[in-house]
């Protein structure tokens, strides 16, 4: 595990031009010393939102989509559960995907049968960890996990398939008890630990002393899974790649129970601009992919969600949108292509003088800044009536309306 002083530079402009004035604040971090891998969970705990189904052909269609991004392992359901599930997951398996197909079990021999059976790769062998979901969920004790774990282990290792043991509400467990519970799987072959975070109760800081203590004394791979119900997810996610854990648990758009999991397209960006860790994902296809898989969960994407929403590269206040005007780089850390967006330079109450004669331009129109300063008082009044922004078409109206009115003045 590396134990050097690393450095966070946070600069006060993100552009290949754009030189800024930096800080330099030591910190122990894993960030850049091993590979970082994505397990995207969309077909799974994603489908696990309340409400959501996806078609056959959805989670076909999704699966390609997730291997032409690039994504490393596929979680493409739950096997056990049989019927259109097993026979989808099976199609996967066998349809000659770049990335690893895993199925999702409960901690038997039975599961994970069924799992081989389809012809996964990979299997996740999850089970609770913390005593609350012990006592009361499952009604066993801690030695009685501890046994179950080891005999599902030892039979999927015997059957030649990756591991990846899920510690169910790590955040919660006994953090002796968790270290016994990995040992005890990675004795049997496991080849990764999952900490998750279910009930989405972690901070960043608690996450990575935790995750930094789990990878130093058992040595194993982690992997975070992360729920996202007080906003945390994405944190947290960082925080555990900071401390050693060298996978993360991902959804399209944060899909999941409750309040979601971490985005697959917001852990990919803040890597890749934050932390400087460029994954090799094929992000122009971001939007087109979450489009697909929101109007699958008939869910509507929210204009303000973070890399992917309409309203990350739309600006109406004068002063952001002449700074956009002159130089994207003022207000945007990346370009909209690179996500699969456009930018939209929005005209309305906040709208400055700037914004009207680069807007208009657009339709070969030519005002000088007198008309223009005269046309933004309209306009502001306009949107305040109308109580929204104004379209293209109502902004040139207004034009043609005003110089009709000072010619004829």
């Amino acid at each position: 595990m590396p134990t050097k002083k690393d450095t966070i530079r946070i600069a006060d402009a993100i552009s290949s031009d754009t030189k800024g004035a930096a800080w330099e604040l030591p910190i122990d971090s894993a960030m850049g010393q091993a590979t970082v891998h994505l397990d995207d969970t969309t077909l799974r705990d994603g489908e696990q939102t309340a409400g959501v189904v996806f078609s056959n052909d959805e989670k076909i269609t999704i699966a390609h989509m997730l291997d032409k991004l690039g994504v490393d392992q596929i979680e493409a359901g739950i096997p056990v559960m049989g019927g259109d599930e097993a026979a989808v997951i099976e199609q996967l398996a066998h349809a000659g995907l770049r990335a690893s197909i895993l199925g999702w079990n409960r901690a038997n021999v039975a599961d994970i049968k069924t799992s081989i059976d389809c012809g996964v790769d990979a299997v996740a062998i999850s089970l609770a960890t913390s005593d609350i979901h012990i006592k009361t969920k499952l009604k066993k004790d801690r030695a009685w996990v501890l046994n179950a774990i080891r005999e599902a282990v030892a039979y999927a290792k015997s059957e030649g398939v990756y591991v990846s043991v899920n510690a169910e509400d790590a955040s919660r467990t006994d953090l002796s008890f968790l270290l016994e519970y990995a040992a005890a799987a990675k004795a049997e072959g496991a080849d990764r630990l999952r900490f998750c975070d279910t009930i989405g109760v972690m901070d960043p800081f608690r996450c990575y002393t935790i995750i930094k203590h789990l990878r130093d004394e058992t040595g194993m791979e982690i992997e975070m899974h992360t729920h996202n119900d007080f906003g945390l997810a994405v944190a947290n996610a960082l925080a555990g790649i900071h401390a050693g854990a060298t996978w993360v648990n991902v959804t399209v758009g944060g899909l999941g129970e409750r309040a979601g999991n971490a985005a697959l397209e917001q852990v990919v960006m803040a890597l890749k601009y934050l932390e400087h860790v460029d994954l090799g994902i094929k992000t122009p296809k971001f939007y087109e992919v979450t489009d697909f898989v929101m109007r699958a969960a008939g869910r509507v994407l929210p204009s303000w969600t973070p890399i992917v929403g309409a309203n990350m590269f739309s600006h109406e206040s004068g002063i952001h949108a002449d700074g956009v005007i002159k130089n994207p780089a003022t207000y945007e850390v990346f370009s909209p292509d690179e996500v699969g967006l456009e930018r939209q330079i929005v005209v309305g109450k906040h709208s400055g003088r700037r914004t009207i004669e680069v807007k208009l331009k657009e339709f070969g129109i030519v005002i000088d800044r007198e008309d223009a300063a005269a046309l933004l008082t309209l306009v502001r009044a306009k949107s305040v009536l109308l109580n929204r922004s104004l379209f293209d078409k109502e902004l040139v109206k207004l034009y043609r309306d005003y110089m009709n009115k000072k010619e004829t003045a």
